[in-house]
């Protein structure tokens, strides 16, 4: 199915996965307006897409503010005219702390973008996909493997990604009538800055401190591009990419 025309709006476009996605949607043929809170690294993306980036529009924005948010998808309908996709990827972390001396502000940080940043981006997207002509389009939500398994003291991180897996399915379920379809992707240990302290060794669930093998992100940008490519009657509903040593599959 030919992707050119197309449009899509990436979340934390400006580095990892964020990155990885928008430019493998730029090389498919996409028009994609970039989110994130630095101008800088926004630029910088579409710097790296050659004469793809002429189809990118770097939009800064904070996803866990509605009228942010809100600019960013009236942005992309006045550059481009439609939505075809969203993927939800922005996201944080708090401090890797005992679960009982974590903060609320740094609890309340991470929920405000891991999982209220998906609700408001996917309730414009949703305004969006349902009133274009062609109508519908494709949600696909960065879950993680965090949505599936925690990391010690990773409580925020950890319940905000199992959070995203409900609204997956209820994006999914919701969207049904309006051609709206939702994926999630759940990554683990792909080569970015958030990573890079595995090459050094983190805690293990035994206590124990171990180096984890990681992947190149861009194997996730190219397996965002393959479920945003696929036809609307079609859906990969999750997809697990992981680094194939990493210790998830078993008991570590």
């Amino acid at each position: 199915m030919s992707s050119q025309g197309k449009v899509a709006v990436v979340t934390g476009a400006g580095s990892g996965i964020g990155r990885s996605a928008a430019l493998a949607l730029l090389r498919d043929g996409y028009s994609v307006a970039l989110a994130g809170r630095r101008v800088e690294a926004l630029e910088e993306t579409v710097s790296m897409a050659g004469e793809n980036g002429a189809r990118a529009l770097a939009v800064p924005t904070d996803a866990s503010d509605p009228a942010s948010v809100q600019g960013l998808f009236a942005k992309t309908k006045e550059a481009f005219g439609r939505l075809d996709v969203l993927f939800n990827n922005a996201g944080t972390g708090a401090p890797p702390v005992p679960l009982d001396e974590l903060s609320f502000e740094d609890w309340s940080k991470v929920v405000a973008i891991n999982l209220t940043g998906v609700f408001l981006c996917t309730q414009e997207a949703m305004k969006m996909m349902k009133n274009q002509t062609p109508m519908g389009g494709r949600i696909i939500n960065n879950g993680s493997i965090s949505a599936h398994a925690p990391r010690p003291n990773s409580a925020p991180y950890t319940a905000t990604k199992h959070a995203v897996t409900g609204m997956t399915k209820s994006t999914s379920l919701d969207g049904r009538p309006f051609d709206i379809v939702c994926s999630q992707i759940d990554i683990g240990n792909a080569a970015t800055e958030m990573t890079e302290r595995m090459k050094e060794g983190v805690p293990q669930a035994d206590g124990s401190t171990a180096v984890e093998p990681r992947m190149d992100v861009a194997h996730v940008g190219d397996a965002v591009a393959q479920m945003a490519n696929l036809p609307l009657d079609t859906n990969i509903q999750f997809m697990t990419i992981m680094a194939t040593k990493m210790p998830f599959v078993g008991r570590g």
